[in-house]
């Protein structure tokens, strides 16, 4: 029995344009298109680790330690540690 090919969807996403100029700029700036970018970010978001598709290690720690600057950095290392463990 053959198999039927899969039939592609097209999307149509509309943007606010200040929106659309953000990711265009961003997009520019890591030298991928655009769709990439949007593709990256949501991966990001909608993985449940979230450090598997990092594309950027060292901005995505940053942007981990400014989301906790209320913890002391013994907190941080040691949260860090648990989800070492966690993950072996």
């Amino acid at each position: 029995m053959p198999k039927t090919a899969l039939k592609k969807e097209k999307w149509t996403l509309t943007f606010d344009p200040g929106l659309k100029e953000i990711v265009t700029k961003e997009a520019r700036r890591n030298g991928i298109y655009p769709v990439a970018l949007l593709e990256r970010m949501v991966r990001e978001k909608f993985n449940p680790f979230g450090h598997s598709g990092v594309g950027d290690a060292a901005a995505y720690v940053r942007a981990l330690r400014g989301r906790s600057r209320g913890k002391t950095d013994a907190a941080f290392l040691r949260d860090i540690r648990e989800w070492r463990k966690s993950n072996s």
